[in-house]
Protein backbone atom coordinates (compact mmCIF):
# COMPACT_ATOMS: atom_id res chain seq x y z
CA UNK A 1 0.00 0.00 0.00
CA UNK A 2 1.32 3.34 -1.09
CA UNK A 3 1.92 5.45 2.49
CA UNK A 4 1.39 9.13 3.00
CA UNK A 5 2.57 11.79 1.51
CA UNK A 6 6.42 12.72 2.76
CA UNK A 7 6.32 14.54 6.54
CA UNK A 8 5.96 18.37 6.80
CA UNK A 9 5.46 20.63 9.58
CA UNK A 10 1.91 21.03 10.33
CA UNK A 11 1.86 24.91 9.82
CA UNK A 12 2.85 24.32 6.03
CA UNK A 13 0.33 21.61 5.92
CA UNK A 14 -2.83 24.12 7.21
CA UNK A 15 -1.42 26.37 5.02
CA UNK A 16 -1.85 24.44 1.87
CA UNK A 17 -5.40 22.78 3.03
CA UNK A 18 -6.27 26.41 3.26
CA UNK A 19 -4.86 27.32 0.35
CA UNK A 20 -6.54 24.66 -1.47
CA UNK A 21 -10.02 25.02 0.47
CA UNK A 22 -10.05 28.54 -1.11
CA UNK A 23 -8.92 28.05 -4.53
CA UNK A 24 -11.13 25.05 -4.78
CA UNK A 25 -14.56 27.09 -3.46
CA UNK A 26 -13.81 29.80 -6.12
CA UNK A 27 -13.46 27.89 -8.79
CA UNK A 28 -16.14 25.85 -7.90
CA UNK A 29 -18.22 28.29 -7.21
CA UNK A 30 -17.72 29.79 -10.93
CA UNK A 31 -18.06 26.34 -12.75
CA UNK A 32 -21.43 25.93 -10.49
CA UNK A 33 -23.23 29.39 -11.99
CA UNK A 34 -21.82 28.20 -15.19
CA UNK A 35 -24.03 25.17 -15.24
CA UNK A 36 -26.91 26.65 -13.42
CA UNK A 37 -26.79 29.57 -16.44
CA UNK A 38 -26.54 26.78 -18.80
CA UNK A 39 -29.29 24.59 -17.88
CA UNK A 40 -31.88 27.34 -17.09
CA UNK A 41 -31.76 27.96 -13.31
CA UNK A 42 -32.10 31.54 -11.89
CA UNK A 43 -29.65 31.74 -8.80
CA UNK A 44 -31.26 35.03 -8.31
CA UNK A 45 -35.00 33.82 -7.44
CA UNK A 46 -36.29 32.81 -4.40
CA UNK A 47 -36.34 28.56 -4.53
CA UNK A 48 -39.60 27.54 -3.59
CA UNK A 49 -41.23 24.11 -2.87
CA UNK A 50 -38.19 22.50 -1.42
CA UNK A 51 -36.14 23.13 -4.35
CA UNK A 52 -32.70 23.91 -4.38
CA UNK A 53 -31.93 26.03 -7.42
CA UNK A 54 -35.00 27.86 -8.57
CA UNK A 55 -35.53 27.17 -11.94
CA UNK A 56 -33.78 23.43 -11.75
CA UNK A 57 -35.30 20.26 -10.05
CA UNK A 58 -33.40 18.90 -7.24
CA UNK A 59 -31.62 16.43 -9.79
CA UNK A 60 -30.82 19.10 -11.86
CA UNK A 61 -29.25 21.30 -9.22
CA UNK A 62 -27.40 18.19 -7.60
CA UNK A 63 -25.81 17.19 -11.09
CA UNK A 64 -24.66 20.87 -11.41
CA UNK A 65 -23.76 21.19 -8.08
CA UNK A 66 -21.58 17.74 -8.07
CA UNK A 67 -19.61 18.40 -11.77
CA UNK A 68 -18.71 22.03 -10.55
CA UNK A 69 -17.16 20.83 -7.26
CA UNK A 70 -15.49 18.13 -9.23
CA UNK A 71 -13.83 20.64 -11.95
CA UNK A 72 -12.82 22.91 -9.39
CA UNK A 73 -11.64 20.78 -6.55
CA UNK A 74 -9.88 18.62 -9.53
CA UNK A 75 -7.83 21.46 -10.74
CA UNK A 76 -7.56 22.69 -6.97
CA UNK A 77 -5.95 19.41 -6.67
CA UNK A 78 -3.46 19.93 -9.78
CA UNK A 79 -2.98 23.44 -9.00
CA UNK A 80 -2.07 23.40 -5.07
CA UNK A 81 -1.71 19.72 -4.32
CA UNK A 82 0.28 18.40 -7.09
CA UNK A 83 2.12 22.00 -8.34
CA UNK A 84 2.50 23.85 -5.44
CA UNK A 85 2.54 21.48 -2.29
CA UNK A 86 4.86 18.76 -4.42
CA UNK A 87 2.28 16.12 -3.70
CA UNK A 88 2.55 12.86 -6.39
CA UNK A 89 -0.63 11.15 -7.96
CA UNK A 90 0.85 8.17 -5.74
CA UNK A 91 0.75 10.57 -2.77
CA UNK A 92 -3.00 11.81 -3.39
CA UNK A 93 -3.54 7.92 -3.68
CA UNK A 94 -5.11 8.52 -7.24
CA UNK A 95 -2.62 5.98 -8.63
CA UNK A 96 -0.35 2.56 -7.54
CA UNK A 97 -2.68 1.53 -4.85
CA UNK A 98 -4.64 -0.90 -7.00
CA UNK A 99 -6.86 -0.81 -10.10
CA UNK A 100 -9.34 1.90 -9.76
CA UNK A 101 -12.63 0.52 -11.03
CA UNK A 102 -11.92 -2.95 -9.44
CA UNK A 103 -11.38 -0.76 -5.99
CA UNK A 104 -14.46 1.83 -6.86
CA UNK A 105 -16.52 -1.39 -7.20
CA UNK A 106 -15.80 -3.24 -3.82
CA UNK A 107 -15.92 0.23 -1.64
CA UNK A 108 -19.38 0.60 -3.52
CA UNK A 109 -20.02 -2.81 -2.24
CA UNK A 110 -19.23 -2.03 1.33
CA UNK A 111 -20.76 1.45 1.61
CA UNK A 112 -23.85 -0.06 -0.10
CA UNK A 113 -23.96 -2.64 2.33
CA UNK A 114 -23.41 -0.63 5.44
CA UNK A 115 -26.22 1.47 4.41
CA UNK A 116 -28.88 -1.59 3.51
CA UNK A 117 -28.35 -3.32 6.85
CA UNK A 118 -29.17 0.04 8.07
CA UNK A 119 -32.47 0.04 6.73
CA UNK A 120 -33.41 -3.63 7.19
CA UNK A 121 -32.43 -3.48 10.96
CA UNK A 122 -34.96 -0.59 11.03
CA UNK A 123 -37.76 -2.99 9.62
CA UNK A 124 -38.50 -5.10 12.82
CA UNK A 125 -39.40 -1.56 14.76
CA UNK A 126 -41.76 -0.68 11.80
CA UNK A 127 -40.20 0.66 8.97
CA UNK A 128 -41.74 -0.83 5.82
CA UNK A 129 -41.84 -0.33 2.01
CA UNK A 130 -45.10 0.04 -0.04
CA UNK A 131 -46.22 -0.36 -3.78
CA UNK A 132 -46.29 2.64 -5.43
CA UNK A 133 -47.21 3.98 -9.15
CA UNK A 134 -44.80 3.28 -11.98
CA UNK A 135 -43.31 -0.03 -12.87
CA UNK A 136 -40.34 -2.13 -11.81
CA UNK A 137 -38.82 -1.05 -15.06
CA UNK A 138 -38.94 2.55 -14.21
CA UNK A 139 -37.32 1.78 -11.20
CA UNK A 140 -34.20 0.71 -12.96
CA UNK A 141 -33.97 4.20 -15.09
CA UNK A 142 -34.76 6.33 -12.31
CA UNK A 143 -31.83 4.39 -10.44
CA UNK A 144 -29.76 4.32 -12.85
CA UNK A 145 -30.26 8.04 -13.44
CA UNK A 146 -29.88 8.66 -9.90
CA UNK A 147 -26.31 6.81 -10.07
CA UNK A 148 -25.04 9.57 -12.65
CA UNK A 149 -26.24 11.84 -10.19
CA UNK A 150 -24.79 10.91 -6.68
CA UNK A 151 -21.30 9.98 -8.93
CA UNK A 152 -19.88 13.53 -9.37
CA UNK A 153 -21.75 14.85 -5.75
CA UNK A 154 -19.65 11.49 -3.95
CA UNK A 155 -16.01 12.48 -6.20
CA UNK A 156 -16.27 16.31 -5.28
CA UNK A 157 -16.68 15.64 -1.54
CA UNK A 158 -13.94 12.75 -1.85
CA UNK A 159 -11.70 15.25 -3.33
CA UNK A 160 -12.24 18.34 -0.86
CA UNK A 161 -11.82 15.86 2.10
CA UNK A 162 -9.91 12.73 1.15
CA UNK A 163 -7.86 14.31 -1.51
CA UNK A 164 -5.20 16.87 -0.85
CA UNK A 165 -6.20 17.94 2.83
CA UNK A 166 -6.09 14.47 4.22
CA UNK A 167 -2.94 13.60 2.94
CA UNK A 168 -0.98 16.44 3.76
CA UNK A 169 -2.16 16.35 7.34
CA UNK A 170 -1.62 12.86 7.61
CA UNK A 171 2.19 13.64 6.88
CA UNK A 172 2.43 16.30 9.72
CA UNK A 173 0.25 14.51 12.33
CA UNK A 174 -0.41 10.83 11.01
CA UNK A 175 -3.09 9.35 9.20
CA UNK A 176 -5.48 8.41 12.53
CA UNK A 177 -5.50 12.44 13.65
CA UNK A 178 -5.53 13.73 10.33
CA UNK A 179 -8.74 11.28 9.00
CA UNK A 180 -10.12 12.15 12.48
CA UNK A 181 -10.28 15.87 11.49
CA UNK A 182 -11.33 15.44 8.49
CA UNK A 183 -14.28 13.32 9.31
CA UNK A 184 -15.44 16.24 11.92
CA UNK A 185 -15.42 18.73 9.00
CA UNK A 186 -17.36 15.89 6.79
CA UNK A 187 -19.95 15.80 9.57
CA UNK A 188 -19.80 19.74 9.83
CA UNK A 189 -19.95 20.25 6.17
CA UNK A 190 -23.36 18.34 6.32
CA UNK A 191 -24.68 20.19 10.00
CA UNK A 192 -27.53 22.41 8.12
CA UNK A 193 -28.83 19.72 5.82
CA UNK A 194 -32.81 19.46 6.17
CA UNK A 195 -33.83 17.95 9.01
CA UNK A 196 -30.51 17.27 10.31
CA UNK A 197 -30.24 16.15 13.97
CA UNK A 198 -27.32 15.63 16.49
CA UNK A 199 -27.00 12.32 15.81
CA UNK A 200 -27.45 12.61 12.59
CA UNK A 201 -24.27 15.13 12.38
CA UNK A 202 -22.62 12.29 14.71
CA UNK A 203 -23.13 9.57 12.37
CA UNK A 204 -21.92 12.02 9.32
CA UNK A 205 -18.91 12.44 11.30
CA UNK A 206 -18.43 8.68 11.52
CA UNK A 207 -19.28 8.17 7.88
CA UNK A 208 -16.35 10.76 7.11
CA UNK A 209 -14.27 8.19 9.21
CA UNK A 210 -14.48 5.43 7.62
CA UNK A 211 -14.60 6.97 3.93
CA UNK A 212 -11.01 8.13 5.18
CA UNK A 213 -10.17 4.10 6.08
CA UNK A 214 -11.52 3.04 2.60
CA UNK A 215 -9.17 5.98 1.59
CA UNK A 216 -6.36 4.75 2.93
CA UNK A 217 -7.34 0.84 1.87
CA UNK A 218 -6.06 -0.45 -1.35
CA UNK A 219 -7.37 1.63 -4.34
CA UNK A 220 -7.01 5.12 -2.45
CA UNK A 221 -9.52 7.58 -3.96
CA UNK A 222 -11.46 5.61 -5.57
CA UNK A 223 -11.93 2.80 -2.90
CA UNK A 224 -13.64 6.27 -1.34
CA UNK A 225 -15.33 7.13 -3.74
CA UNK A 226 -17.19 4.02 -4.82
CA UNK A 227 -18.06 3.56 -0.59
CA UNK A 228 -19.61 7.01 -0.52
CA UNK A 229 -21.50 6.51 -3.78
CA UNK A 230 -22.85 3.16 -2.44
CA UNK A 231 -23.87 4.34 0.91
CA UNK A 232 -25.74 7.07 -0.61
CA UNK A 233 -27.25 5.20 -3.83
CA UNK A 234 -28.50 2.34 -2.01
CA UNK A 235 -30.23 4.58 0.33
CA UNK A 236 -31.33 6.73 -2.73
CA UNK A 237 -32.61 4.07 -4.78
CA UNK A 238 -34.50 2.12 -1.63
CA UNK A 239 -36.62 6.01 -1.34
CA UNK A 240 -35.78 7.09 2.01
CA UNK A 241 -33.71 10.51 2.17
CA UNK A 242 -29.73 10.54 2.12
CA UNK A 243 -29.03 13.20 4.87
CA UNK A 244 -31.90 14.75 4.57
CA UNK A 245 -32.67 14.93 0.91
CA UNK A 246 -35.21 13.05 -0.53
CA UNK A 247 -34.98 10.95 -4.09
CA UNK A 248 -38.12 10.25 -5.14
CA UNK A 249 -38.03 6.58 -6.63
CA UNK A 250 -41.06 5.10 -8.84
CA UNK A 251 -42.50 1.89 -7.76
CA UNK A 252 -41.66 2.08 -4.21
CA UNK A 253 -42.44 4.12 -0.95
CA UNK A 254 -40.33 3.76 2.09
CA UNK A 255 -42.25 5.01 5.26
CA UNK A 256 -39.74 5.33 8.63
CA UNK A 257 -41.15 3.99 11.91
CA UNK A 258 -40.11 3.59 14.89
CA UNK A 259 -37.81 6.44 17.39
CA UNK A 260 -36.15 9.12 14.94
CA UNK A 261 -33.03 8.09 17.54
CA UNK A 262 -33.04 4.66 16.15
CA UNK A 263 -34.17 4.49 12.80
CA UNK A 264 -33.20 8.32 11.75
CA UNK A 265 -36.71 9.67 10.93
CA UNK A 266 -36.87 12.26 8.34
CA UNK A 267 -33.06 12.91 8.02
CA UNK A 268 -33.16 9.18 6.91
CA UNK A 269 -31.29 6.24 7.62
CA UNK A 270 -28.05 8.05 8.95
CA UNK A 271 -30.03 9.93 11.68
CA UNK A 272 -30.60 6.95 13.66
CA UNK A 273 -28.68 4.08 16.26
CA UNK A 274 -28.90 1.44 13.83
CA UNK A 275 -27.17 3.15 11.38
CA UNK A 276 -24.30 4.26 14.03
CA UNK A 277 -23.55 0.44 14.18
CA UNK A 278 -23.50 -0.32 10.24
CA UNK A 279 -21.08 2.52 9.82
CA UNK A 280 -18.74 1.47 12.63
CA UNK A 281 -18.66 -1.90 11.28
CA UNK A 282 -18.22 -0.72 7.68
CA UNK A 283 -15.25 1.33 9.17
CA UNK A 284 -13.67 -2.10 10.52
CA UNK A 285 -14.22 -3.57 7.42
CA UNK A 286 -11.80 -0.98 5.48
CA UNK A 287 -9.14 -0.92 8.19
CA UNK A 288 -9.03 -4.54 8.09
CA UNK A 289 -8.36 -3.93 4.05
CA UNK A 290 -5.87 -1.42 4.53
CA UNK A 291 -3.99 -3.97 6.95
CA UNK A 292 -4.29 -6.91 4.61
CA UNK A 293 -2.74 -4.31 1.79
CA UNK A 294 -0.22 -3.24 3.72
CA UNK A 295 0.92 -6.87 4.49
CA UNK A 296 1.35 -7.56 0.78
Amino acid sequence: MTEAAPARTLGKAIAWTIAFVVVGLVLSAVAFFVLVALLGGDLGAEATNGGLVPGLSNAEATLAQGLGFSFGFGLATLVVGVRAARLTWADLRWRGAGPPLRSAVLGFLIGGAASALAMALAVPFGATWSRDGGSLLAWFGTAAGWLGVLLPAAFWEELALRGVPLVLLAGAIGKVPASVLTAVAFGVLHANNPGATTLGVINTGLAGLFLAAAFWAPGGIWTATGAHLGWNAVIATLDAPVSGIPFAMPFIDYHTAGPGWLTGGGFGPEGGLLATLTIIGATAAAVRWTRKGSAT
